[in-house]
């Protein structure tokens, strides 16, 4: 059978193109702590100033940022989550835990703990919205839409690919 001429479609493959490319999440980060200026961005993340400019400009064309007049003369402008935007801070957090799970030696090596308004340290999860049970691996099946795809990938040529 001859590859497909195109990837899997895919929503991560589909999110990764706006948010994947280096520095847009750690842009969405200091947002979303507060730091919403440009200088403020490029002092914590450490970007090259047009590396930064780009990856904003690509932030608020796709509609994750908004950017907002705070001075005229000179013209300059701060950045803030839009809904979209703020519907990946969820993904921020967990990834933040991962990276203290899997890359630090020891939890006192955590550069950073997000409080939860309950007073609590946060420990994001990610539950069904259905059950409200813990989401594991094995719990899981995945039920391709795509037509012509299945879970192993492109359906064999002729045959026929009913989604779930």
């Amino acid at each position: 059978m001859a590859a497909p001429k195109d990837p899997r479609p895919c929503s991560i493959a589909d999110a990764l193109a706006l948010v994947g490319e280096k520095y847009s999440l750690l842009v969405l980060r200091e947002v979303c702590l507060g730091n919403r200026r440009f200088d403020q961005l490029v002092r914590n993340i450490g970007a090259p100033r047009d590396v930064l400019a780009a990856r904003l400009r690509r932030l608020v064309d796709t509609g994750i940022l908004t950017r907002r007049t705070y001075s005229e003369h000179p013209q300059r402008f701060e950045y803030r989550p839009t809904e979209a935007g703020l519907d990946l801070e969820p993904v921020l957090m967990t990834l933040m835990a991962w990276g203290d799970r899997h890359l630090r030696k020891d939890s006192l090596d955590r550069p950073m703990v997000i409080e939860h308004i309950c007073g609590h340290e946060l420990v994001p999860a990610v539950t069904c919205t259905a059950c409200g049970a813990p989401v594991r691996h094995e719990d899981l099946t995945a039920h391709p839409q795509a037509p012509g795809w299945t879970v192993t990938g492109p359906a064999a040529a002729g045959a026929q690919t009913v989604p779930s």
